[in-house]
This record gives C-alpha cells, sequence and structure tokens, in this order.
C-alpha cells in the first residue's frame, strides 16, 4: 500500500506538470462547456426536450470520459512503452500491478475531478440543478472510468510507436465523441450514423449520464445500455490481456 501511494502521488505530479497533458485530457471538456454553453445554452434542443446546457453537462461528462480515460491513457501508455519506460518499471521493487493500479488510479481521480467541474460550471454559470440522485451519479462515473480505461489499455498494444500514437488513437477517440452525441444530439443524424452511433460505446454511456443526471434516473433504469457499454469494457481488458506489452515494439 505504501509503494502504491507514492506511486499515485508520483502519477499525479506527473500527469499535472505534463501542462499539453492536462490542457487536452482535462481542460478541453471544460473548456467546450463553456463555449457551447454560451453559444446554445439557453436554447430548447426539442427532440430531447432539455436546454441545451442541461445536454451539454452530461455529453461534456462523456467527451472526458473518452479523452481521460481512454485516449490519455492509451497514449502515454504507448509513449512510456516505446521509451522503455515500462520496460524499466519491471526492474524495480515496485510490482507491475502496483504501477498499473497506480497509473489507473491517478486517471479516476483526473476524470472524477473533471466531472465534479463540470458539474459545478453548469450550476454557477449555466444554473443548471445539481443531479438529484448523486449516488447513481458517482457509479456511472467509476463504471466510465473503468470501462473505458479498459479500452485505452487494450488500444495501446494496437499502437506501435511513440510518434503515431497520438495520430492513431486521436482519430479513434474525435470520431467518436463527435458522433456519439456529446455535443449535437444524434436524433437528427442520416441513417448510417445512427447506425455508426448506435454502435459505439460512448453513444450508450452518454445517454446513461444524461438520464441519471438530467432526468433524475436510478442507475439500474438503463441497464440495457450499461450492458453495452460493460461489454466495451470486457473487449478492451481482454485485448489489454492479449496486447498489452512491457517492451518496446519497436527496439
Amino acid at each position: 500500500m505504501r509503494l502504491f501511494i507514492h506511486q499515485l502521488r508520483t502519477e499525479q505530479l506527473l500527469f499535472w506538470r505534463n501542462r499539453e497533458a492536462a490542457f487536452f485530457t482535462f481542460f478541453l471538456p471544460v473548456i467546450f462547456f463553456l463555449i457551447f454553453g454560451s453559444v446554445y445554452g439557453n436554447t430548447l434542443i426539442s427532440s430531447e426536450h432539455i436546454k441545451g446546457s442541461y445536454f451539454l453537462e452530461a455529453g461534456m461528462i462523456g467527451y472526458g470520459v473518452a479523452s481521460t480515460c481512454f485516449a490519455g491513457l492509451g497514449i502515454t501508455l504507448v509513449v512510456r512503452r516505446e521509451l522503455g519506460i515500462l520496460k524499466r518499471v519491471r526492474t524495480t521493487p515496485l510490482a507491475p500491478i502496483t504501477y498499473l493500479s497506480a497509473v489507473l488510479g491517478s486517471i479516476f481521480i483526473v476524470f472524477l475531478l473533471e466531472a465534479a467541474l463540470i458539474i459545478l460550471i453548469g450550476r454557477i454559470l449555466f444554473g443548471v440543478p445539481f443531479p438529484s440522485q448523486a449516488l447513481s451519479v458517482l457509479v456511472v462515473l467509476l463504471i466510465g472510468a473503468v470501462c473505458f480505461a479498459a479500452m485505452g489499455l487494450g488500444i495501446s498494444g494496437f499502437v506501435r510507436s511513440a510518434e503515431g500514437s497520438s495520430a492513431a488513437i486521436n482519430a479513434v477517440y474525435l470520431p467518436m465523441a463527435i458522433i456519439s452525441g456529446t455535443f449535437f444530439t444524434p436524433k437528427g443524424y442520416p441513417t448510417f450514423l445512427k447506425v455508426i452511433a448506435d454502435a459505439l460505446p460512448l453513444t450508450h454511456y452518454t445517454k446513461v449520464t444524461r438520464d441519471v443526471m438530467v432526468h433524475g434516473e436510478h442507475i439500474w433504469t438503463d441497464w440495457k445500455q450499461l450492458l453495452v457499454v460493460l461489454a466495451w469494457g470486457i473487449a478492451g481488458m481482454l485485448a489489454a490481456l492479449k496486447l498489452f506489452r512491457w517492451q518496446p515494439r519497436e527496439a
């Protein structure tokens, strides 16, 4: 436990000292919320029967989990692997499971702070009420963090180089974030985009988050949506177990 806490603290220091990572994974969803909330936060979204600010708050939390736990984690692990950092960790007294647990724990902390900041901004600037089902919101955030982190671990095994990690992973997560209804409602999409959106985990996760935060529903109300997210998380973990490596792939 002592080694875990020490490594968790180290991971937090590394994250916040890396200004580029902190901006793109932590602050970018917040900035998008401020921009789009200012543009159409007071507009009624008739297809969703809610104000734009209510819609965006849950959507930006969905965007945040993809940005932080999926893309941010995946890129970090690829870079560390190809720089030989993960290889060197194996030669230290720090157990691999302790190291990975600290990395994941740090990512979870960042995402929970990000979600709390988005909720606070929504309340102060856009008049969005605090969620009435606090426990369900916390469970939704934890499930999202775990499942998308599992997918982040999985995708890191597919990317071969540190130089291409950002481009490759962003090519997956950015279209997913746009198509999945985090910024705009997918109800007006063309049929082929709706089919794609329905297959993406972020679509279902954003739907669950929006139902819990905006409509005050309990988490078990959307159990079918949660099953899709969990299935993707399990698929990501299976891919990680098969493809995750501590050794540089281009060595």
